[in-house]
């Protein structure tokens, strides 16, 4: 029994040991971070670190965490954040938010984001690379604000990002319940007041390949590019509105797209008006491409329906035959 008592004595002084090292050294290793970027230009500052959760687990908790990145005119500010981890691997890190509004700027556009519950799980490769194997992102009831109007609200948010076998292909999955664009975004769209307030539907599963793997360089130095994208769904279902995409992308050096995405809408010349009010349709090709769309909708059977084709082409997209203009640059910045 006596020899019993000893190992076990002698186990819990190493465990505890080894707890207090690994804690340590995965709080210098978030303090010397923010040392690296404030060396790079960057704001990155906290006003007290604190480690706790043994004997199981490390719990980091930042207080009043800021960042900003003078390069691309980002910056992030909270009250606290928290990086959890097993003891035993601490490359699985799952980020705990403040429930209290944080804020999120560009350049002088600043949201304040208030989640329920809003959580980053990331897991990483062994090494020193720290290559991203997985990251998920998931928040009960959310709101994001600006100057105290809302600009979106949802019940619940989903995010996942996993490596899969290529080390540069990574599969992206997103959804939102209930939905809900705040009254400015309605106003831009000039959605139809008969439309919920809630979104029935948003998700979207895509497949991405990059010009690296995600690692942490990305943070340090550049995003990895895409340079594939396999749409298998972006699904939207607001009220009478429907809209379905799925279909293959190259991406060139200079962020260019090639390929067709495969387009469902239901309901399109409501959506034709959402377009011309965001800016993203001229009005003097509104009533050109409804004529054309009109034609086309009918050879399908249903003119309320409408399956149609994007294709990128040289630096420009066309709806089928019709032109809309130069392609989106699809550059992580």
């Amino acid at each position: 029994m006596r020899r019993l008592i000893r190992v076990f004595i002698f186990v819990a002084i190493v465990w505890s040991a080894y707890w207090f090292i690994a804690g340590y050294g995965l709080r210098t290793a978030i303090t010397s971070w923010f040392d690296q970027q404030q060396e790079q230009g960057w704001q990155a500052d906290f006003s007290n670190v604190e480690t706790a959760g043994y004997p199981a687990h490390h719990a980091t908790r930042l207080t009043n965490p800021a960042l900003a990145d003078p390069v691309n005119g980002t910056a992030w500010s909270a009250e606290w954040i928290e990086f959890q981890s097993p003891a035993i691997w601490p490359g699985r890190q799952v980020l705990r938010f403040a429930d209290t509004p944080q804020r999120l700027s560009y350049f002088d556009q600043t949201a304040t984001i208030l989640a329920d519950a809003l959580q980053a799980e990331l897991q990483l490769q062994p090494g020193v690379a720290l290559t991203l194997e997985k990251m998920a992102l998931s928040s009960r009831a959310w709101s994001v604000t600006d100057d105290g109007q809302p600009l979106a609200a949802g019940d619940t948010l989903f995010l996942i990002m996993e490596q899969t076998e290529t080390p540069e292909t990574y599969v992206i999955a997103a959804r939102a319940d209930g939905f809900t664009p705040g009254d400015n975004l309605r106003d831009l769209m000039r959605s139809a007041k008969s439309l919920p307030q809630a979104f029935e539907t948003l998700e979207l599963d895509v497949t991405t390949t990059f010009d690296k793997p995600w690692d942490r360089s990305a943070l340090e130095q550049g995003r990895p590019q895409p340079v594939a994208i396999d749409l298998q769904l972006a699904e939207v279902k607001w009220g009478e509105l429907r809209l379905f995409a799925t279909g293959q992308l190259d991406v060139d050096d200079q962020g260019i797209p090639t390929g067709e995405i495969a387009v469902k809408a239901e309901n399109w010349r409501d959506m034709i008006a959402m377009a011309n009010a965001a800016g993203a349709l001229p009005d003097q090709a509104v009533d050109p491409v409804t004529r054309a769309l009109n034609f086309m909708a009918g050879l399908g059977g249903n003119p309320n329906a409408l399956d149609m084709q994007l294709n990128f082409r040289d630096g420009f997209v066309a709806l089928g035959p019709l032109p809309l203009g130069p392609a989106p640059r699809l550059i992580l910045r």
